[in-house]
């Protein structure tokens, strides 16, 4: 018991940073109707929380070279403690984004990279391919707690005591940290890159920035964009000025190598073509999982009227099934290489997401809605029981605050790009299906028609069918026919939307097979993948 102590509390915290995104993402009807506003409004929240995380990951694997791994790792968690104490008592949605997306993505930030660190530092061979196997299962866990959990409070008694646990969370860990043996102190303290922090957080803010608002102010023809460039939308040119800075940054990072000064991140690590395909991996995994987690809920909540306890429990299956898998991943080395797992896990992924869009339907189906999502789950789990031991194994030890820093960063961005652009893909394919469905639907004048094309340009949102009703009502000049049904072009095009965001996810689970070739051919023996020995790749 006693040597498996540090994975109690690292896990624990992983755990921690998993469980108020899901939580957030079952919450977000009330945290619309509590805050008086649209749905994009808390989608950009929820991007913006994963996108500091994104954008500030790497600077928290620095710091804990510079500060010590141990330490970062417990001031990240002070930090997140006052950010979760922030969001449980948030009277307006400017001072959530604070408290959640901005307090508590930076605390995450130093919290992740460290613990990834901390668990490669703390166990050797098959006992780090456990210990990331069951931390994958506690990201599992969080995921399958967070929807019952964060759905029974929002329904039953307020979204805002899940935050107000998490800070009692934190104290908890904080009392047990004697249990993670000290460290020795770095052997020097270098000067952060305090440019390369702002070229990188700002190149990655600007392109998820652009995608999150593609579905506003549109990809090349503007559709309500605050400005236009030589008569275009603005998307387009900020995902290449972001490209850009990103760019800047790597010259940049050469530049202090070749001056011998140390680096936010040394860019000789992406020589490591393991290393590469598992951070690639990593982010098309989060791509797919917060995109789903961003459409899936929407179907249940604003589609079907289920309360956030209710998706909850649909969402159960996905849950248990991606901690089941998770926690086999050692079982799954005796029998197959981690490629193996992971294109299989891919397979599986993309037959979910397929079996998903012919489950969204007008009336839910639920034994077909229950078997797409557990499948979906285990595909999931079957990555997540992989990953993280293939990118830490990868490199030596005095890389693995670097390589935290990175995964963590492929992770994050993944999962602001998969809320951002899933749900941009979702708002736009609800658009144009409406907008035609109202254009080609016998039933609605022309004048009529007209009027609903006007509107369209100024935006849609997605909110429940009953809303547009009520929103026609008050026009009188459109008489009640045409406007049931517009209602009925509206839900129907809901559908569309829904099916358009979902075949995205399957397009990227198909992509990611061209990732997957320089992942860990052969399956680990013995201490295979300790500090002598970095795992690699086998042609």
């Amino acid at each position: 018991m006693g040597r498996w102590k540090p994975l109690i509390v690292l896990g624990t915290a992983q755990f921690l940073m998993v469980l108020d995104a899901s939580v957030m993402n079952v919450s977000i009807s009330q945290l619309v109707e509590d805050f008086d506003t649209e749905v994009t409004a808390i989608q950009a929240v929820i991007t913006l929380y994963t996108l500091v995380m994104a954008a500030f990951m790497l600077t928290g694997g620095k710091l804990g070279d510079m500060f010590g791994r141990r330490r970062v790792f417990v001031v990240g968690l002070v930090v997140y403690a006052v950010g979760s104490g922030l969001t449980a008592v948030a009277p307006t949605l400017w001072v959530l984004a604070l408290g959640w997306s901005v307090i508590e993505g930076l605390g995450a930030a130093l919290v992740l990279p460290a613990l990834a660190a901390l668990v490669a530092g703390s166990y050797t061979g098959r006992e780090r391919a456990v210990a990331y196997g069951v931390v994958g299962g506690l990201a599992g866990a969080g995921i399958a707690v967070g929807p019952l959990l964060g759905g029974w409070v929002t329904t039953y008694l307020t979204w805002r005591l899940v935050f107000a646990g998490e800070v009692v969370l934190v104290v908890a860990i904080l009392l047990l940290m004697r249990w993670i043996p000290p460290e020795r102190a770095p052997d020097h303290r270098a000067r952060l890159d305090t440019a390369g922090v702002a070229l990188s957080a700002a190149g990655l803010a600007l392109m998820v920035l652009a995608v999150l608002q593609s579905g506003t102010w549109g990809w090349v023809q503007p559709r309500n964009p605050p400005f236009t460039v030589l008569g275009f939308s603005p998307t387009l040119f900020v995902v290449a000025f972001g490209a850009a800075l990103l760019y800047a940054f790597c010259r940049h990072e050469r530049r202090r190598e070749a001056r011998g000064l140390e680096p936010l991140v040394s860019l000789d690590l992406f020589g490591n073509s393991a290393l590469r395909s598992g951070l690639a991996t990593l982010f098309n995994q989060n791509t797919i999982l917060l995109g789903l987690f961003f459409v899936i809920p929407l179907y249940l909540q604003v589609v079907q009227g289920l309360d956030a306890f209710e998706t909850g429990l649909k969402l159960l299956p996905v849950s248990v099934a991606m901690l089941v898998a998770s926690m086999s991943g050692t079982l799954l080395l005796r029998i197959a290489s981690p490629r193996t797992i992971v294109r299989t896990g891919l397979l599986v992924l993309l037959a979910a997401t397929l079996w998903l869009i012919t489950a969204i339907e007008p009336e839910l189906r639920g034994a077909a809605f229950a078997g797409a999502m557990a499948l979906l789950g285990l595909g999931l789990g079957m990555l997540a029981s992989q990953l993280g031991n293939t990118v830490q194994s990868s490199v030596a030890t005095e890389d693995r605050s670097e390589a935290g820093g990175l995964q963590y960063t492929a992770q994050n961005l993944g999962s602001s790009l998969g809320t951002a652009l899933i749900g941009a893909i979702l708002i736009g394919a609800l658009a144009g299906a409406v907008g035609s469905r109202i254009e080609d639907d016998p039933r609605i004048s022309d004048a009529v028609a007209g009027q609903a094309a006007v509107q369209l340009e100024a935006g849609v949102s997605f909110v429940p069918a009953d809303d547009v009703a009520a929103a026609l009502a008050e026009h009188p000049e459109v008489p009640p026919e045409e406007a049931a049904a517009i209602v009925d072009d509206y839900r129907q095009a809901q559908l569309d939307g829904l099916k358009a965001a979902v075949l995205a996810c399957a397009g990227i689970t198909a992509a990611s097979f061209l990732f997957t070739r320089h992942l860990p051919g052969r399956r680990p023996t013995g201490d295979e993948g300790t500090d002598e020995e970095p795992a690699g790749d086998v042609p």
